[in-house]
């Protein structure tokens, strides 16, 4: 079965969430492009016209456009390592927190053969735990990295993993997800 990397929503307006994650994002990144093994990236964003009243989109009715992430805005940008990691690799552009909702994940997932997803990044209990979920009801076997997704506290982060844990997929952390079998055959 052909495994993707799928790493989320690595942008400058959730730095500060990252310090610890962000190195083992790296690592799973290394692994999956030194074995030849697809990367697919996610950046969330609005629009001008979803900014602006009156709101359809539910995350900026939710957070408010002060709150919300303009596309092309500096908060947008991905942040430079994972950027320059990116390279060469899908970006799937998004605008709310399930990565295959408006998007052409499902279809870039299908086209290489994919089956299983191992899914990183930011935040761990929203875009990280919906999208995992989202691939879960989708048909593709789904681990969860949790030293590999960050959040905005300690007590988010661990509801997100506990949550999808009891229903939907494995949370293993980085060493345990480099070692597994799985992830050497390419």
């Amino acid at each position: 079965m052909k495994t993707a990397l799928l790493i989320i929503d690595m942008q400058a307006h959730f730095s500060e969430m990252t310090h610890d994650c962000l190195p083992n994002i790296l690592k799973l990144n290394t692994h999956f492009k030194t074995n030849s093994m697809p990367r697919i990236f996610t950046q969330h964003g609005h629009t001008k016209e979803e900014l602006t009243p009156p709101f359809k989109n539910q995350l900026v009715k939710k957070w408010g456009p002060s709150g919300s992430i303009a596309k092309d805005s500096p908060d947008w940008k991905l942040m430079s390592p994972v950027a320059k990691a990116a390279e060469g690799c899908s970006i799937i552009h998004k605008n709310t927190y399930d990565a295959f909702i408006n998007t052409n994940l499902s279809d870039v997932l299908k086209e290489q053969n994919i089956g299983r997803v191992v899914v990183c990044g930011v935040m761990t209990d929203c875009c990280c735990d919906t999208t995992a979920r989202a691939a879960f009801n989708r048909g593709f076997e789904t681990w969860l990295v949790s030293d590999a997704c960050g959040t905005a506290s300690e007590k988010q982060h661990e509801a997100g993993l506990r949550g999808f844990a009891y229903a939907f997929g494995e949370v293993l952390e980085t060493h345990q997800a480099l070692a597994r079998k799985e992830l050497h055959q390419g």
